[in-house]
């Protein structure tokens, strides 16, 4: 068996269908959903998080409609297409470089190539990339004498590389030169077979395809939730020896758990759960540790964004956002850092949360360093102080372990920030450690800072910044936060603690059972 699994060839990364197929490498049938997005929709858009299979599922689409038959027996499209030659306009912004070119120059270029290829002579201006784009359609068709296929990959990429604040204005100057080039597509779709537009987030319709009232968005469509992604019965299905080796369950904690449909089946990240098979199962964090936007982690630090266990957003605003007014929600959601877990129906509402352990892990422990503002912080031992506060249960375990974690907050920092900031670091640590935390639990009295479960005891927090820590301490007593645990079982502690502002500190810990 171990001869047999060392000769399975894992496409880590690949986006080429024909040279996957061609050389025998491990490839998951998606052509169903390709067979049936083709003869049930012309114009579409799909969004889906990064390294999740949307450029080769184009490269799919285009190896079908090359007609190219041959790479597809075996699969499932194979006897119910009628396999023949279309011409094909396939651009991916991610490596046409708009960066050092600039975005309407890089896509004149792309234009000209393709145009070239097809031996087709533009005739307008090169900067004029909306009629340029229109005519190549209207050329291609009339020489064929057949409808287009459209298949545009990361259309987003010029606008996501630039939504921090110092580049927001590239960003929006970016969406423009799109909103020009895509406006064509309507008047144009009498010469268009099939088009597919794919990214990793969604802008809001009006802001780049407001002339596209066309357009249908799959990205949250039940029929295509499995399009994108590695299912559970798939999985089984295509890894039969490499699941016979290893644990399952764990398996599915660390890599499954993405969601595009309530009442869908959760998905594995292909590049996570491949990447674990060809490293013989090694549990790591393999999606994550291939780029995370900086400006993710700036934005949840601004806005205090540190609890992501149950987050409720409208479903209207799942599904897009605005340059002018980026939400994080929405954008967590899109890029893949958070799942649909539940529907509340009666709000109209989404849960959502982290879809496994890799996700979880990997992003608080980003967000830690990014809430401390450094590089050079190392978890582990924050982590075991910590463990270890909670077993001993001594005051200054817990003093000098955070304290080690704000040794690395710069001081002009500590002087801007509020207790709400503090607050925000503790509950990260608690929640990278693993254990239950829930903060700012509302009572009847009032709203306690953090609860924390930890081997059948119960740990309840009040923070103070500039104050006294048997001031917190009190307050727990007097507005009775420990009341609802009374007649568990569980041991409860009472921590009330003080942050120093002056001194970078926190200067008291005051910890009691109740």
């Amino acid at each position: 068996m171990a001869v047999l699994m060392n000769r399975r060839k894992y496409p880590l990364g690949e986006q080429d269908f024909p040279s996957i197929r061609e050389e025998g490498k491990v490839y998951v049938d998606k052509t169903m959903y390709a067979l049936h997005l083709i003869e049930t929709s012309k114009s579409n858009f799909l969004s889906k998080p990064r390294r999740f299979g949307k450029s080769l599922f184009l490269s799919t689409l285009e190896s079908i409609f090359l007609g190219k038959k041959e790479l597809f027996e075996g699969l499932y499209i194979y006897d119910k297409w009628q396999f023949e030659e279309y011409p094909i306009i396939r651009m991916s912004f991610s490596n046409i470089g708009y960066k050092t070119l600039g975005l309407q120059k890089a896509i004149a270029i792309e234009l000209s190539r393709i145009a070239e290829r097809y031996d087709i002579k533009l005739e307008h201006d090169a900067e004029d990339i909306a009629n340029n784009h229109k005519g190549l359609i209207e050329k291609l068709s009339t020489k064929y004498n057949k409808g287009v296929v459209i298949l545009i990959d990361e259309y987003d990429k010029p606008l996501i590389d630039f939504l921090e604040k110092d580049k927001i204005g590239i960003a929006k100057e970016n969406r423009d030169i799109l909103k020009v080039f895509y406006s064509i597509l309507k008047d144009a779709e009498p010469y268009i077979k099939f088009l597919l537009i794919t990214g990793v987030s969604k802008f809001s319709k009006v802001s780049i395809f407001s002339d596209l009232n066309n357009l249908t968005d799959i990205a949250l469509d039940p029929d295509f939730n499995e399009i994108c992604g590695i299912s559970q019965q798939e999985l089984e299905d295509n890894f039969v020896e490499e699941l016979k080796l290893y644990d399952k369950e764990k398996i599915k904690a660390w890599y499954n758990g993405y969601k595009w449909d309530i009442n869908g089946n959760t998905l594995y990240n292909p590049f996570s759960i491949l990447t674990f098979f060809k490293n013989k199962g090694k549990f790591e964090n393999y999606w994550y540790s291939t780029g995370t936007p900086t400006f993710l982690m700036k934005m949840c630090r601004e806005q205090h964004l540190y609890k992501f266990d149950e987050i409720a957003i409208n479903k209207n605003d799942l599904g897009n956002f605005d340059i002018e007014n980026l939400k994080i929600e929405p954008l967590l959601f899109q890029t893949g850092y958070l799942t649909i877990v539940k529907e509340d129906s009666l709000f109209g509402e989404y849960i959502l949360s982290f879809p496994n352990k890799e996700v979880k892990e990997s992003y608080l422990r980003n967000l830690l360093e990014a809430y401390i503002d450094s590089q050079q912080l190392h978890s582990s031992p924050i982590l075991n102080g910590i463990r270890a506060f909670l077993k001993a249960k001594d005051p200054e375990l817990f003093k000098g372990t955070i304290n080690q974690a704000f040794s690395h907050i710069p001081y002009s920092l500590w002087q801007k920030e509020n207790e709400q900031y503090y607050h925000a670091l503790v509950h990260l640590i608690f929640s990278l450690l693993g254990v239950y935390i829930f903060s700012e639990v509302q009572t009847q009295k009032g709203r306690t800072d953090s609860i924390v479960m930890f081997e059948n005891e119960v740990f309840i927090f009040e923070f103070k910044l500039n104050k006294s820590a048997e001031e917190a301490f009190f307050q727990i007593g007097n507005k009775g936060y420990a009341d609802k645990f009374k007649d568990s079982g569980m041991s409860i502690y009472k921590v009330g603690v003080n942050f120093s502002s002056e001194k970078k500190e926190v200067e008291e810990v005051f910890i009691e059972k109740s």
